[in-house]
């Protein structure tokens, strides 16, 4: 057999042997189940859906802010080195800053990204207890909501963002 005829047929059993493996994969792992995946499973949607038991409100999330987030955010929000969280009244435009109330189309995206990201030196630390808390404090330091008013996951999908109108919204259909 020449060196070309035993190439040419390493060839054919190697594309072979490839296309065996490929059809079976390489076996490893095990199917992810929803069992595997509830706890990941966070997201809070626009509407509400996914918003997890509890409830809050501003006087309650008070001394968490000053605990957890104002050596971050600064004292009520403002002042710290990472993004101000109030940044004056509530406006329709962004001539404002990219505040709560001035960048955020719905107060449950609020809610969802301290619930996934916050504190960020502790991403998920929070309880959900907290979160509501927190977002209430956050709401109410925004003036859209009042000191003692209640969130939770029927009042949450309620409040009304100043600037919600001045956002492309891509598939209206799920929301």
């Amino acid at each position: 057999m020449s060196m070309r005829s035993f190439v040419f047929a390493v060839a054919c059993l190697v594309t072979i042997g490839a296309g065996a493996y490929a059809a079976d994969g390489p076996n490893l792992g095990k199917p992810i189940t929803e069992a595997d995946i509830a706890p990941w499973d966070i997201s809070i949607m626009p509407d509400g859906t996914g918003l997890p038991a509890g409830s809050g409100t501003a006087v309650q999330g008070a001394p968490i802010f000053q605990a957890k987030c104002s050596a971050c955010h600064g004292e009520k929000g403002v002042g710290g080195f990472a993004a101000f969280l109030n940044a004056g009244p509530p406006r329709a435009t962004l001539d404002g800053g990219k505040s709560i109330a001035n960048f955020w189309p719905y107060a449950t995206t609020a809610c969802d990204f301290i619930r996934r990201a916050m504190p960020a030196t502790a991403p998920r630390s929070l309880s959900d207890q907290e979160v509501y808390q927190l977002t209430a404090y956050v709401l109410f330091l925004n003036k859209l909501i009042g000191e003692n008013d209640t969130i939770d996951k029927n009042t949450l999908p309620k409040v009304k963002m100043p600037n919600a109108g001045n956002f492309i919204i891509r598939f209206p259909e799920r929301i």
